[in-house]
């Protein structure tokens, strides 16, 4: 029995970023063997285990054979039988199939023991991303998590024949067995990677992009009004939104408003795009529709309806009155949920800089609008509401109250900046 660290951690150390999750193969033994030395079993398709007091992940080293379409087509075989060699083989891409042995990733690891059959420590070297073996076509997975590893390695690219081989996946059909929850995942880790534009550029050359988010894809080549966006093209605008969301650490529902806030341009017609025209309540409609069949968290999916609906309000917002301050605050439901308005906030700040030339621009309607919250929010509502019960008002009354009050706070607050 043998013991080897695999993986992500492997490849982190030899390129000096800070360290992965450190995954192990075991080589030469049985399940039962493990379980008698206290490891934890917790695999359902393929032996994996905990280690009883790390809880690092143990897998049995592994072979796979194709037997279905799809992410879970697959047969898998362990036994003490299966070489490191084999195990490593059917990995995505040879930066991932750099193997270390056990005694010599203590603390500190020993990177001249390396066990490296397919140059991964070569590819890593030439900053290029290449599949291993022709296994590589048997798991779909692997085109997204391609193109997020392209996401995270902003200056590796992917080898030519590894991109030829994504293409012909996604000819084949593959692309189209994936399940949501898996391409949910994938696209959530590359949406929080250093370049998440990487990500959708290379799903879009390979045509996964097409069969994943085609709402997406038809962005490319819908024209943009260039005095505001000088990119001019729809898609390479939301690229640069994506990546500004990177720049400024927006967290990942942010992310995720960014990419889906202007779906509506692909089917809007173009002469009515310059006035921004109907596209606002068709983006809704078709990020829902995103939403519902990559079973997308709920929180998520009320931001993005936040952003992709209000979007154009909030950049126009410097020339708000207070009554319509106010009423932008309420249907964002600003009053009820203010850190989701300040990630609406962000969302917006990502998508007025990421246009070329605008990058470094200031975006004041941020902190103006949360000013204006705050000045709304300074109204104690208890005793407005009191006051108008008092005097026989009932429902829309009391909050038609309530609502002016607020507006009189904001106009006042207006005067004073």
């Amino acid at each position: 029995m043998r013991t080897f660290l695999v993986g992500g951690a492997v490849r982190d150390a030899l390129l000096g970023r800070p360290g992965s999750d450190r995954d192990w193969v075991v080589v030469g033994t049985t399940p039962e063997e493990m379980i008698a030395q206290g490891y934890l079993p917790v695999g359902r398709d393929f032996p994996v285990f905990l280690h009883p007091q790390t809880r690092e992940e143990y897998a049995l080293a592994r072979t796979e054979r194709k037997s279905a379409p799809g992410y879970r087509g697959f047969v898998i075989h362990a036994s003490p039988e299966v070489t490191l060699e084999q195990d490593l083989a059917r990995r995505d891409l040879t930066v991932n199939a750099i193997a270390l042995p056990a005694e010599h990733a203590g603390a500190s690891l020993h990177l001249d023991h390396l066990v490296d059959p397919y140059q991964g420590r070569s590819d890593l070297e030439r900053k290029c991303l290449r599949h291993v073996t022709q296994a590589f076509r048997e798991d779909p997975v692997r085109i997204l998590r391609v193109a997020r590893f392209a996401a995270r390695f902003a200056d590796f690219e992917v080898a030519p024949e590894t991109l030829a081989l994504m293409r012909e996946m996604v000819d084949a059909g593959e692309a189209d067995a994936l399940v949501p929850e898996r391409v949910w995942q994938e696209l959530a880790r590359g949406l929080m990677e250093s370049k998440p534009s990487r990500m959708f550029e290379l799903l879009r050359e390979c045509g996964a992009l097409a069969v994943l988010l085609p709402e997406l894809d038809r962005l490319w080549g819908v024209p943009q009004p260039e005095v505001h966006h000088p990119e001019v093209d729809t898609g390479a605008h939301l690229m640069l939104v994506l990546d500004m969301a990177a720049r400024l650490a927006a967290p990942l529902p942010v992310r995720f408003a960014c990419l889906v806030h202007d779906l509506g341009k692909g089917t809007t017609p173009a002469e009515v795009l310059p006035r921004h025209i109907g596209h606002e309540q068709r983006s809704v409609d078709l990020l829902r529709g995103v939403c519902e069949r990559w079973r997308v968290p709920v929180g998520l999916r009320e931001l993005a309806v936040v952003v992709a609906r209000e979007h154009g309000n909030i950049h126009r917002s410097e020339d708000f009155s207070a009554q319509a301050l106010v009423r932008l605050l309420e249907r964002c439901d600003a009053f009820r949920k203010p850190e989701r308005f300040g990630q609406a906030l962000l969302a917006c700040e990502c998508d007025a800089r990421g246009r070329l030339g605008m990058e470094e621009w200031p975006y004041p309607q941020r902190q103006r609008l949360l000013a204006a919250l705050a000045a709304a929010q300074s109204v104690e509502t208890a005793p407005i509401a009191a006051q108008a019960q008092a005097a026989g008002a009932v429902g829309p009354r009391i909050a038609e109250a309530i609502k002016q009050a607020r507006v009189e706070a904001v106009e006042h607050w207006l005067t004073q900046i």
